[in-house]
């Protein structure tokens, strides 16, 4: 299948004529059947990589607006809180749009002591990398950006890069405690990075390929059920690698109890203390943003990605089917995203040195024995098949 795009399959098809279809991606192609034959294919692109930025950005807009909202539900239920069910309308659904009416409109305070190139500069590229992220997402059949080969490996270090501007956050704010939450956060992903690497093995060695899209295709088998953590020829491995990955992945995007970049009791806030504004929603979509696209790399490879149990019959009506697949596809993942804040109000904060114990001492050890488990389970399949 060609990299295809946000929503192209799903939209009428116009005539295009042979001058004005370069080749290109979906979303570039159907672009060009609309557009006059004047338009360059550097137009195009620009247009296209302009539109897709557009609805990735209304998606995380969405996504941390609706997060908020959960997150608020999940406390509320968990402490046994009033407030949170009955303050802003029907289980407070107009507070999460009045905080960010809020956010959008606050002044925006810079330090005359800041860095402030580096301090304007570290929320975009926190939100940036956050927003790359989506590219490779496989939603639906037809609804994604681009199938890259190396989807898995594009994923891990494009969040890597997130670290790059917490760091300038936090030497850019010049203070003590947004210096100390950066450096704990440079330590703590990095230390993660490794068992959540290592984490994704086994289900890449399933696969035979690092695309989340030809993943999400290998599991439509059992009408629609044939997911990788039901499949018992290798539940012996799949089920710990998705626990491991799950663990590292609270680690990647700072959740309780690995929250100590952000930790209120100790730091303020962090390395974003002195943020205020616009400036701070970047960050705070940003946290929202890489916990989705975690959940959605979860959904992909453990899960099944958007097949489900009987969507297959939908396939007839492509509009329906397609919108089906994105709805499964974004329940899936929600559903990961609840478990996350459901273990951020159980669990208690741990101190940075029981963090990096587990990191290196049990997490990193345990994937590279199911990692090496997977290996000799995939040759022994490879074997009694022939």
């Amino acid at each position: 299948m060609k990299p295809l795009t946000i929503i192209a399959s799903a939209l009428p098809e116009a005539p295009v004529s042979e001058a004005a279809a370069p080749q290109g991606n979906g979303l570039t192609e159907m672009l060009a059947g609309w557009l006059p034959e004047s338009v360059p294919f550097w137009g195009l692109t620009l247009m296209a990589s302009g539109l897709a930025f557009g609805v990735i950005m209304a998606f995380v807009s969405v996504v941390a607006m609706f997060s908020t909202w959960l997150e608020r539900k999940v406390a509320g239920h968990i402490q046994i809180r009033l407030g949170p069910m009955r303050v802003g309308g029907w289980h407070g659904w107009a507070q999460a749009i009045a905080d960010g009416v809020k956010l959008l409109i606050k002044e925006d305070i810079i330090l005359a002591s800041a860095d402030r190139p580096l301090f304007k500069l570290a929320p975009a590229l926190v939100l940036g990398t956050a927003i790359s992220t989506f590219v490779v997402l496989p939603f639906a059949p037809g609804v994604m950006i681009a199938d890259v080969h190396l989807g898995i490996f594009f994923v891990i270090a494009i969040s890597s890069v997130t670290t790059i501007g917490v760091i300038m956050a936090g030497w850019g704010s010049n203070n003590k405690w947004s210096v100390y939450g950066a450096m704990r956060e440079a330590a703590q992903v990095a230390s993660y990075e490794i068992p959540l690497g290592l984490s994704l093995m086994p289900p890449v060695i399933y696969y035979g390929s690092f695309s989340l899209l030809e993943a999400t295709q290998a599991q439509s088998g059992w009408f629609g059920m044939h997911w990788y953590i039901l499949d018992p020829s290798v539940m012996l491995v799949s089920v710990p690698s998705f626990v491991l990955f799950f663990v590292a992945t609270l680690a990647e995007t700072k959740r309780a109890p690995f929250d100590l970049p952000e930790s209120e009791s100790e730091l303020v806030a962090g390395f974003h203390t002195e943020y205020s504004g616009i400036r701070f929603s970047f960050f705070f979509m940003e946290e929202y943003a890489a916990m989705f696209v975690m959940s959605a790399i979860a959904t992909v490879l453990w899960f099944g990605g958007w097949n489900f149990l009987g969507l297959a019959a939908l396939e007839g009506i492509p509009v329906l089917y397609t919108t089906a697949c994105m709805l499964v596809f974004i329940v899936k993942s929600m559903l990961l995203v609840f478990v996350m804040m459901w273990v951020r109000w159980t669990l208690p904060r741990l101190r940075i040195d029981q963090v990096m114990i587990l990191g290196y001492k049990y997490l990193t050890p345990l994937c590279l024995i199911v990692v090496f488990a997977a290996s000799l389970l995939e040759y022994l399949r490879f074997v009694l098949s022939n």
